[in-house]
C-alpha cells in the first residue's frame, strides 16, 4: 500500500512540475524559442526585475492569414545610407529590395534592408522592420521586426513572410539597447494581429 501511495505521489509531483514548465513555452517553435531565450539570463534583454517576474511573452493568436508569399524586387544599385537608431550609434544599411504582398485582399509593400558590415553570424541576414495600426496599443509603439535570410529567397523571386514571427526590438524591454528606428515608408495601414504583443515593463 505504501509503495502505491509513493508511486502516485511521484507521478503527481512530476506531472505538476512538467505542467509548470510547459506553461511558459508557447504554441509554436518560434514562441518556444523566444520564451526560452527570454528566460535565460545570459541571453535575455530583460532587466533584472523583468527577468525575475518573467512568466512568458504575450503573443497574438497564430493566424495563417498573416503568412504571406511576397514578391521580392531586388535593388542592386541602391545607395548605402545611415540608418537611424534610438541612440547616436551609426548603422550603415542599403535597401536590399521591396516586398509586395496582399493581406485580406489589400496590396502592401515593405522595404527590406541589408547591413553592409554584418558580423559573420549575420552574413545572410536581412532586416525587415514594419509599423502597423496595432502600434502603441496591442503591440510595441516603435514597430516590430521579422527575420529574413537571403537563403529564404526562392528561385522565382518570392519569399514567405510570416508575421506570426514578428518580434519587438530589444528597446521595448530595456533602455540599455540601441535599436534601428523603423522608417515611415514601412508603415502598413492595417492591424497586423500576429507575433509578439506589447511588453509592460515591471
Amino acid at each position: 500500500m505504501k509503495k502505491i501511495i509513493l508511486i502516485v505521489f511521484a507521478f503527481v509531483f512530476l506531472s505538476c512540475k512538467s505542467q509548470g514548465k510547459r506553461a511558459v513555452l508557447g504554441e509554436s517553435d518560434f514562441q518556444i524559442e523566444m520564451n526560452t531565450k527570454f528566460k535565460d539570463a545570459s541571453k535575455s534583454p530583460l532587466t533584472k526585475k523583468g527577468l525575475k517576474e518573467f512568466k512568458g511573452l504575450d503573443f497574438f493568436p497564430i493566424d495563417d492569414e498573416y503568412t504571406v508569399n511576397a514578391k521580392l524586387e531586388l535593388l542592386p544599385d541602391a545607395p548605402v545610407f545611415n540608418f537611424p537608431t534610438t541612440t547616436d550609434r551609426v548603422v550603415l544599411y542599403r535597401k536590399y529590395g521591396v516586398l509586395s504582398f496582399s493581406i485580406d485582399g489589400k496590396d502592401f509593400e515593405l522595404a527590406i534592408y541589408q547591413d553592409i558590415n554584418p558580423d559573420s553570424e549575420y552574413i545572410n541576414h536581412l532586416f525587415l522592420p514594419f509599423l502597423d495600426n496595432t502600434n502603441g496599443n496591442t503591440s510595441y509603439k516603435g514597430g516590430r521586426y521579422i527575420d529574413v535570410y537571403t537563403t529564404d529567397i526562392k528561385k522565382d523571386g518570392t519569399v514567405i513572410i510570416d508575421f506570426n514571427k514578428a518580434y519587438n526590438p530589444y528597446c521595448a524591454y530595456s533602455d540599455r539597447y540601441s535599436c534601428p528606428i523603423t522608417p515611415q515608408e514601412n508603415y502598413l495601414d492595417i492591424e497586423i494581429k500576429a507575433g509578439v504583443m506589447a511588453y509592460k515593463k515591471p
